[in-house]
């Protein structure tokens, strides 16, 4: 028999702030956290903004003598994990560490730290790369220094699925859970590339916005003036239990995890199917997984990346699966503020999923000013809503064709 499995902390290091609170409150604010790039010159870049993590002290997650063994994914995932063990009540001794794992992972890794590293090989020689390159480098390693720093001995694993990094992480953490294999998971995504490899590489494929006088209006899901999304940084890390074991011990009970779907598009590289089949067959998925019928879903947090080609064949993929309903449902993108946080999107957006179901209250899309025609839905234009609503979705798709789509449930008691 399968386990119900509940979330009970919740973890956001994201532009809008260092903190769940922090950025739970700016995304009801409707608060912008896109801004001019700080971590590099951008003169030379034709794209100069991005959604950078501001006030941000590594040593109050990592040590002095550990923080240059760490990329800005790792940093991020350690102060996420820090927040949503907390928020969960997770204390040294109060779980049964053999029984508690992480899946936690990143759609590109230290990508910033290889940019570092590749300068001191071609300037310096050989003889001087760091021996904490590699570790500090790939994807699973911020799974493996969440699961030293809280001991969890045990699942340990990390996907990197592109921009659906994040709802795989807390999707397979949360089946990982049901079939009885753990008690507990941490799960979610990590990013930390706002660097100028990243900046020109996505730039070079024409998928960032260069609204470059209007950081603040750059990102614009659903809009008709969208002209690409913005790079963002961040992570969100979800704790997950077993109902059984988070009630035994008085856990704090945000949502409820109840449908976990998966798809492939086995069409482009990098775009969308023009009739949005695999969003259709991801969102499908998690609703038979859950046994949940469509009329029954209140909100979706879209993928909603402010680009042409997506937020139109979201749209499409959203009446298409839930028929009439879907002139009933609300739907927005939180990207809208933060930008665009690659495998920590998933993550930070399930997070605020369980939180609109625990506040009954849903975060708006920002910068909605003209309707596009293709994109007809009710997108909570620029002011959170208070919203009765049971079952919320959340959508993730990245290239490669990879889909997943994750439901939660309001928790009742």
């Amino acid at each position: 028999m399968e386990r119900r499995v509940v979330i009970t902390g919740v973890g956001l290091v994201t532009p809008l702030g260092v903190g769940t609170d922090k950025t739970w409150e700016g995304l009801l604010e409707g608060r912008n956290g896109v801004c001019p790039i700080t971590k590099f010159d951008p003169t030379d870049y034709t794209v100069k903004i991005a959604g950078e993590i501001q006030d941000f002290d590594a040593l109050d997650y990592v040590t002095k003598k550990d923080l240059k063994k760490v990329d800005y994914h790792i940093q991020y995932a350690l102060a996420a994990s820090q927040f949503a063990a907390e928020s969960a009540g997770l204390v040294e001794g109060g779980y049964d560490p053999d029984r508690y794992g992480t899946f936690i992972g990143s759609g590109i890794g230290g990508l910033g730290m290889m940019e570092v590293h590749h300068r001191t090989l071609i300037e310096k020689g050989p003889g001087r790369v760091s021996p904490f390159f590699i570790p500090g480098l790939i994807v699973n390693e911020a799974a493996g220094w969440v699961s030293i720093r809280h001991q969890l001995r045990g699942p340990n694993s990390a996907t990197c699925t592109a921009c659906t990094t994040g709802a795989h992480g807390i999707g397979d953490a949360f089946k990982i859970i049901s079939r009885g294999a753990a008690d507990g998971m941490f799960g979610g995504g990590t990013e930390g590339v706002v660097c100028g490899l990243a900046i020109s590489g996505f730039a070079a494929m024409r998928a960032l916005s260069t609204r470059n006088d209007e950081p603040e209006r750059a990102s614009r899901p659903f809009d008709a003036d969208r002209d690409g999304f913005i790079l963002g940084e961040g992570s969100g890390v979800l704790v997950l239990e077993a109902l059984d074991v988070a009630l035994e011990r008085g856990a704090p009970i945000v949502a409820e995890i109840v449908g976990y779907g998966m798809s492939g598009d086995a069409y482009h590289i990098s775009a969308p199917p023009s009739d949005g089949n695999g969003a259709i067959r991801s969102m499908r998925a998690a609703l038979d997984d859950a046994g949940v019928s469509p009329d029954s879903v209140g909100y979706i947090n879209a993928h909603g990346t402010s680009t042409q080609a997506n937020d139109k064949i979201e749209t499409l993929a959203i009446r298409e699966v839930f028929g009439a309903h879907a002139d009933k449902l609300v739907v927005s993108s939180t990207k809208s503020m933060m930008g665009h946080l690659l495998g920590a999107a998933g993550g930070v957006e399930a997070g605020a999923v369980a939180l609109a179901l625990r506040d009954q209250v849903v975060p708006p899309t920002v910068n909605y000013e003209n309707p596009d025609p293709e994109c007809d839905l009710d997108y909570v234009p620029n002011e959170a809503r208070d919203l009765s609503f049971e079952y919320g979705m959340s959508n993730s798709f990245g290239f490669g064709g990879t889909n997943a789509s994750l439901l939660l449930k309001r928790f009742d008691g």
